[in-house]
């Protein structure tokens, strides 16, 4: 069974590989909005909740060597909001409350979900479009509906929502290296 999985994972990531080209693309549009004083802001559910925050704290840290903080938030990571967006206006509006909140003309929004069909993603991706935000999709395989509605997706053919998962976070590291060598971050 491991072996299953990781063959899987390996044939995934062969896949992946053909996407490097919009990737270091999403990295250097990112450099250019995070460079002059804009965010990124990240929803997901779940996993990807945790990816989510996974790329914005390499982003608010550092990913491989220092260089100054970029302004990133993980919409989730605020449980406070959250929960009292949640309460007050169903769990539906979680991020794209947020979203009015935080982002602005140029911004960037990661959405992630692994089916693409998680309803506060994809309310939050029609919000960010709504504030004229660049959006873009992490999601399993398509057609879903956060990939249609986004400016772009990297939509992961796998069998299983781990190694779709497991995919995501080799996108986000790529993105972070996109990004910071677009920024001049020493490799």
């Amino acid at each position: 069974m491991i072996e299953e999985r990781f063959a899987a994972l390996a044939a995934t990531m062969r896949d992946l590989t053909a996407l490097a080209p919009r990737i270091e693309a999403w990295g250097r549009h990112l450099a250019e909005v995070l460079g002059a004083g804009g965010r990124l802001l990240a929803c997901g559910n779940g996993g990807s909740a945790a990816e989510a925050q996974h790329l914005t704290g390499e982003l608010v840290g550092r990913f491989v060597h220092d260089r100054q903080p970029l302004s990133a938030i993980a919409l989730h990571a605020d449980t406070s909001a959250a929960t009292a967006i949640v309460n007050d206006y169903g769990d539906q509006e979680v991020f794209a409350r947020q979203v009015r909140a935080h982002g602005r003309t140029g911004d960037v929004l990661v959405a992630l979900s692994t089916s693409g069909r998680s309803q506060n993603v994809c309310a939050a991706a029609k919000t960010a479009h709504e504030l004229g935000m660049t959006t873009w999709a992490l999601t399993g395989p398509g057609p879903n509906a956060l990939a249609a509605i986004c400016d772009d997706a990297v939509v992961i053919e796998a069998p299983s929502t781990g190694t779709v998962q497991e995919a995501h976070l080799a996108v986000i590291h790529g993105l972070c290296a996109a990004l910071d060598q677009a920024l001049g971050v020493p490799s």
